[in-house]
């Protein structure tokens, strides 16, 4: 039952973020079996076929698929770098020096990936990988994906790619969130350098990280504690002013002090740092909302969520979010079900899907405290760009974002649930 312990699914697809491992594994379930053959009648079978005859022609010109065909994820790697985005040395930079090194075309050019999609994916972002060489060689995995070069190559030092695949890995094989893995390695490593672990471990040194991974997992020795996570280890070893986490919940690979609107969304997420309640790296980096521009950026975010909440209820990747539109989701539903929903109306199902779930938070005892951010990204500039976080914009992103959800001030929904 480590805290970050994950599900996994087709060897190599991991449901890796807030312990939903541990939830099965306190109910003694080792797994879940689905089979049967029955299916939902369609609406209007001619009308989805057409749809997504539709799509799949759309894909072929389609500059994203395209890009995840070719590089997956790790394309992200370059993109972070140009932003000083790319959390590096457990988040004291937002750039590393080595980061060609990991990145997603020296992937590419080393290891010859795959593409490998899911069963109908139009975008093939999945990277299959075989090591060929050195003391790793003949290592296959599907991977490693942007996460986890991030939080082992940047948060730990890390400059080799079959490095980076052997802790993913290893990961994989032990069930533990890799961006909670990293991220608890980077802690455990400045913890060390301050005399409050007694560890002998530093930046770069994978073998000594991949044995802490094996002794969180078995919870040996100091892995009993890391086993907890960062927010709880670092206030049993009084360094809550370094730990980085929202709500308990260790940040994917966006810093927030370049990127603004991302710190919006790891504060506001009802389960902590999460990256993929709005993807919101994307319009920053597309200059939608420019990173630094604060003007009208909590409207475009929640724009964002509304659309992303209906691509979870649809159960749709996010490397879709800029293929589907709300047009799309109501053809979608017509065709499937012959039900007709407006735009406006999705928009209002999304609404009354945040507040549901801000209503089950407040009951749980979540507060307006518990949306924001660790405040080394309000105080402790980055060390290569110097860029800071200032609270005062982030205070006031945040009350335009609960003033456009029709929250009050401290964060309770006004409209009554249905």
């Amino acid at each position: 039952m480590v805290k970050y312990a994950l599900i996994e699914n087709d060897k190599w697809r991991s449901a890796g973020r807030t312990g939903v491992g541990a939830v099965l594994g306190s109910k003694k379930i080792k797994g879940i079996v689905f089979h049967g053959e029955a299916k939902r009648e369609i609406a209007d079978p001619s009308m989805l076929k057409e749809f997504v005859a539709n799509s799949r022609e759309k894909a072929k010109t389609d500059g994203a698929a395209k890009a995840y065909k070719r590089l997956g994820t790790p394309m992200m790697v370059s993109l972070l770098i140009n932003f000083t985005s790319f959390p590096t040395k457990y988040w004291q930079q937002g750039t590393y020096e080595k980061w060609e090194e990991i990145s997603g075309e020296t992937l590419l050019e080393r290891f010859s990936p795959t593409p490998k999609a899911c069963p109908n994916c139009l975008f093939a972002c999945g990277r299959y990988i075989q090591i060929k060489e050195g003391r790793h060689k003949g290592l296959v995995i599907e991977g490693p994906e942007y996460e986890t070069i991030y939080a082992f190559g940047g948060l730990c030092l890390i400059d080799k790619l079959d490095e980076i695949a052997y802790l993913n890995h290893l990961c994989d094989d032990l069930g533990i969130d890799t961006i909670t893995a990293g991220n608890i390695a980077g802690f455990a490593i400045e913890a060390a350098k301050r005399g409050k672990l007694n560890l002998e471990i530093d930046y770069g040194e994978v073998d000594k990280i991949a044995d802490l991974i094996k002794k969180i997992v078995y919870r040996e020795d100091v892995g009993d504690l890391l086993a907890e996570g960062v927010r709880e280890v670092s206030k049993r070893l009084n360094l809550e002013d370094i730990a980085i986490h929202v709500k308990g919940l260790e940040p994917p690979g966006y810093d927030p002090r370049a990127l603004k609107g991302m710190g919006l969304a790891y504060a506001t997420s009802d389960r902590g740092a999460c990256h993929l309640r709005t993807t919101f790296y994307k319009p920053e980096m597309a200059g939608i909302s420019p990173p630094d521009k604060l003007d009208d950026k909590a409207k475009i975010f929640v724009d964002y969520e509304d659309k992303l909440n209906i691509f979870d209820t649809f159960i749709l990747c996010r490397f879709f979010r800029d293929f589907y539109d709300f047009n799309d989701f109501s053809t979608i539903l017509k065709a499937t079900t012959g039900m007709k929903f407006t735009e406006d109306d999705l928009r209002k199902i999304s609404a009354n899907i945040q507040n549901t779930t801000r209503s089950f938070n407040l009951r749980e005892g979540i507060t307006k405290k518990d949306d924001t951010l660790p405040k080394r990204f309000f105080e402790e500039p980055q060390k290569d760009s110097g860029k800071v976080f200032k609270r005062e914009d982030f205070e006031k992103l945040l009350d335009e974002y609960y003033e456009l959800r029709n929250w009050s001030k401290e964060g309770i929904p006004k409209d009554p649930l249905p």
